[in-house]
């Protein structure tokens, strides 16, 4: 390594996983062109690595936010393009780090055309805030993890919705509770004591968690918000329709109806599913299918039943759409849901999309994923998008989820009725 070059991470080497970091270099000959790489391994072991071809100014310094990458796995000027442009060294891995006690650890370094290295730097990258208590919850039928911000509050709460234990995360709770809301993490099946596997999904396990949630100490919005993606957007919606206390509701790349497993309350069915057909998987180069036609069309006759009666909701809405989003029609569903709202002269909703997006809009600054194993398909997929374009949206939308919620969970709000 060269004692005069100097990787510097800024305003700090330790931040938080959705916070931006500076990258710059120092020390280098006037004009010089170098590699800088990052690197990181999830949770899972899987290496994700990025690089950028750069060259130094007049005098010998290079900065991420001014400078473009002239060659690797981003161009252009993109100051975080190392972070959410890293690739996985095996085909369809999604990076995972869903233990929200163990930071994202990324290796920056710069090196030679040659290739030997000339600095590095580490950039540790948090899921939980110094102060926020992390309590896994086993009472009663709630399974999950509870998040509560430091001080005295009172704070607005959020129910941070899973219903596949194998895609459990703590990451989404974790850092919305360093940014001031208690939050629930909860998942229907797959985690912990729970079942494995269930045919049926019912509203009271979710009734339950709002209660809870709502009881906690700091706990100061008079309703909750539920925040969800995919299949849990749609559970989303429900609740609002059917549930007393939701007052806030943001839907991630989701359905307009039920989807796969029929939804009970109070021991009744109140919604059938509209269902998957495999035989429209479409198989790609990349190896990985297309299943953005596999859900069977909600807006057909026979499906009528699947559909949600968003119009019950009292609480606010705010659909997020990815406009390449490859699991299913997103944006379709948003529409349908749109028009339905307004046929019954409802207001109470927004809705956003973003072009070039893909289905997994997650806390911004990680790896993009162009594909991997389908938790429910059972085979790889597609999920849609441009990386670049991916992360911006991740970046929009993570502030806007924030703002969404402190509007609408306001702690003096009236509460929401009951409409069962």
């Amino acid at each position: 390594m060269s004692s005069q070059v100097r990787l510097s991470l800024l305003p700090r080497a330790r931040c938080m996983f959705d916070e931006p970091v500076q990258v710059k270099v120092a020390g280098l000959r006037s004009r010089q062109v170098v590699t800088l790489r990052a690197r990181s391994t999830d949770e899972k072991g899987v290496v994700f690595s990025s690089s950028a071809t750069v060259r130094a100014d007049g005098s010998g310094r290079i900065d991420l936010e001014r400078d473009p990458s002239l060659s690797g796995t981003y161009t252009g000027v993109e100051p975080m393009g190392l972070l959410w442009s890293m690739r996985p060294d095996a085909l369809h891995k999604r990076f995972r780090r869903t233990k929200s006690l163990n930071p994202h650890v990324v290796k920056f370094s710069v090196h030679e055309e040659e290739g030997g290295m000339l600095a590095e730097a580490t950039n540790e990258r948090l899921l939980i805030g110094d102060g926020v208590i992390r309590r896994p919850i086993k009472e009663g039928n709630i399974r999950g993890v509870l998040f509560t911000p430091p001080g005295l509050g009172p704070f607005p709460a959020v129910l941070d919705l899973y219903v596949l234990g194998g895609g459990f995360s703590e990451k989404r709770g974790a850092l919305l509770a360093t940014r001031g809301f208690v939050v629930l993490t909860v998942v229907a099946y797959g985690y912990d004591d729970l079942p494995k596997k269930i045919d049926e999904i019912h509203l009271d396990y979710f009734e339950e968690a709002i209660q809870f949630l709502r009881k906690q100490d700091k706990v100061g919005s008079k309703g909750v918000g539920v925040i969800s993606i995919s299949k849990t957007a749609d559970l989303a919606l429900s609740m609002a329709s059917y549930l007393q206390g939701v007052r806030a509701v943001v839907w991630i790349n989701g359905c307009s109806a039920n989807t796969l497993l029929p939804l009970y309350y109070k021991k009744s069915q109140i919604l059938p599913a509209v269902m998957l057909d495999l035989s429209q998987l479409t198989p790609t180069e990349s190896g990985a299918f297309n299943g953005k036609k596999v859900l069977n069309d909600p807006g057909a006759e026979e499906n009528e039943a699947t559909l949600i009666p968003v119009e019950r909701a009292e609480g606010r809405l705010l659909f997020a759409a990815a406009e390449d989003d490859l699991n299913w029609d997103s944006k379709a569903y948003v529409d349908m849901m749109v028009e339905r709202l307004q046929r019954h002269g409802k207001d109470n909703f927004e809705s956003v999309c973003y072009p070039g997006a893909g289905h997994y809009l997650e806390p911004p600054y990680g790896p993009y994923c162009p594909s991997s194993l389908h938790g429910v398909v059972g085979r790889l997929v597609l999920w849609g998008g441009e990386a670049r374009s991916h992360a911006t949206a991740e970046v929009h939308l993570w502030k806007k989820i924030q703002e969404f919620f402190r509007t609408h969970l306001s702690c003096d709000a009236t509460q929401t009725k009951a409409k069962l």
